[in-house]
């Protein structure tokens, strides 16, 4: 492979859609050309080169898009298409008890270095991403404070307990990678060994990284024999590598990019909102909030700058997901009502004129730094004073998850939250409770009718979870939603592979085959 020239970028004509007045940057690259490649090798380009590999850290989308299912697995995995949850490393499971579940695990699995896998595995990978104090994600996320007891009668059968009963236990537990219980239980690993059907190879730290198919895979061997990450903040580039037969999938990319009929619009999981951080002025008056949101012009950002790659948000879940509300209507865009509102806040005394820190992250979405700065633009002609900071995944992890740093100060942050699980359960918990990961403020009383969603099943609590979706903006008001949206991925016509759902989140390499049509010499 050639290495890649970065491109020089120019300025494109302004687009003026349904009032929202934006630059794009169009790009054009120099010295790149087609090359030969190994049939045999599946070549990818992220947006950013993943943090970590760690399995708790999974749910992380930098993270998870390359370890869930390819390197590490759960011992259930839920279709996206279907909802359905399906058996992995584990065959079955039942309710046998109030608080109880207990899986039957998967015969004959040997982890990528060789070692059998047993239920001692199952239960030390489940109290490691859960119990310890690893601070994993994927404990915040899916499980909360949750405590859960486990026992292992044989090895074939894994038995979790549950301080209250848990109707969605399974779904939960599909979230928590597996990992040989020789893994360390006081720090986090970079590069995990796992029962997957590739395992790492290589990583060339900042420069590429590498898996191989794990001859000790218990399923069907993977199409392709190994795949090469490599990784280009810019869209237009990865669209580049793309069109230049360079790489044969790209991720990431946006209508604008170049990426031609290459490009496979597909509905991701994704929903992008403000979370709005109420516990310093000017943020902790109800006004200034309601403010941001008649400020924001969802139509307007979706048409210009997602390019209709999406669809305006009124919650933070999209059809689909078990608790959508399908009679919110969204915030009105009312920039008059905005500057009336923290007119209003000032008159009473609140320091709105207080720098507002905005923190996006780099390559967090095409369009991203365009979108912090329409919104920038929209709270100033409101009347606040807002800050824009883009950071990377390491740095903006630190806003995004609690504790916050100290001193803050007033900040909203631009969150992408994924709804892979299917479930309200999973944003509420997280976003919404007082003490949720990723929560900013909350009410006991609003944590106590979380909680007692959480506990119901069917209608009912597809209907308990539509009505915390209608009260949060008047109980709590902590977002600013934007959008449900859209993804386009790049994929070259020697790879047969058809993205879902769950793609921006855990890109399955073993759904990858090669076309027919497929040369094995293009050299």
């Amino acid at each position: 492979m050639k290495p890649t020239t970065r491109p020089k970028c120019r300025s494109l004509a302004a687009l003026a859609l349904a009032g929202v007045t934006i630059a794009a940057s169009g790009c054009t690259v120099a010295n790149t050309g087609s090359g030969g490649y190994d049939p045999d090798t599946l070549r990818i380009v992220l947006p950013q080169e993943p943090p970590t590999l760690e399995p708790c850290e999974g749910s992380l989308t930098s993270t998870g898009i390359v370890t869930r299912s390819n390197i590490t697995e759960p011992l259930a995995e839920r279709d996206s298409n279907t909802g359905e949850l399906l058996p992995l490393l584990a065959t079955a499971w039942e309710q046998t008890a109030p608080t109880e579940w207990t899986f039957r695990l998967r015969d004959g699995v040997t982890f990528s270095d060789g070692a059998p896998f047993t239920s001692e595995d199952a239960a030390f990978s489940i109290d490691r991403a859960v119990n310890s104090d690893l601070n994993c994600n994927v404990d915040g996320y899916v499980f909360g404070d949750e405590e859960l007891s486990l026992q292992t009668p044989d090895p074939s059968t894994v038995v979790v307990g549950t301080t209250e009963p848990d109707p969605i236990l399974p779904l939960r537990i599909s979230f928590v990678e597996i990992v040989p219980r020789t893994t360390s239980m006081t720090e986090k690993v970079r590069e995990p060994i796992g029962t997957g059907p590739y395992a790492i190879q290589n990583w060339d730290y900042g420069q590429k990284l590498t898996l191989t198919r794990n001859p000790t895979y218990w399923g069907t061997p993977p199409a392709f024999g190994k795949a090469e990450y490599q990784w280009r903040s810019e869209g237009s580039v990865r669209a580049a590598m793309l069109t230049n037969d360079e790489v044969d999938i790209a991720t990431g990319l946006g209508p604008e990019d170049g990426a031609g009929d290459l490009g496979v619009p597909f509905q991701n999981n994704e929903t992008t909102a403000l979370r709005i951080t109420g516990t310093e002025a000017p943020l902790n008056d109800m006004r200034v909030r309601q403010a941001i949101n008649y400020s924001v012009n969802r139509t307007g950002i979706v048409k210009a700058l997602f390019r209709d790659l999406g669809e305006p948000a009124a919650q933070l879940i999209p059809e689909g997901v078990v608790g959508y509300n399908s009679e919110l209507q969204l915030w009105p865009h009312d920039p008059d009502k905005a500057r009336q509102l923290v007119d209003e806040a000032r008159a009473d005394g609140v320091p709105v004129d207080r720098q507002i820190r905005l923190i996006g992250r780099n390559a967090q979405f095409p369009g991203v730094t365009e979108t912090v700065e329409v919104i920038q633009s929209e709270l100033a002609n409101a009347g606040l004073n807002v800050k824009i900071e883009m950071m990377d995944t390491a740095a903006q992890l630190e806003y995004q998850l609690q504790p916050f740093p100290p001193n803050a100060g007033p900040f909203l942050a631009l969150i992408q939250h994924g709804n892979q699980a299917g479930d309200a359960a999973f944003s509420v918990d997280q976003y919404m409770r007082t003490d949720g990961a990723q929560s900013a403020f909350g009410t006991t009383a609003f944590d106590d009718q979380i909680a007692a969603a959480g506990k119901l099943t069917g209608e009912q609590r597809q209907a308990a979870y539509a009505q915390i979706f209608a009260d949060e903006p008047q109980k709590i008001l902590q977002f600013a939603y934007i959008a449900h949206m859209r993804g386009i991925l790049g994929k070259s016509a020697r790879v047969d592979y058809t993205p879902n759902p769950a793609t921006g989140d855990e890109m399955l390499l073993a759904a990858m085959t090669p076309t027919a049509s497929d040369s094995t010499d293009q050299s």
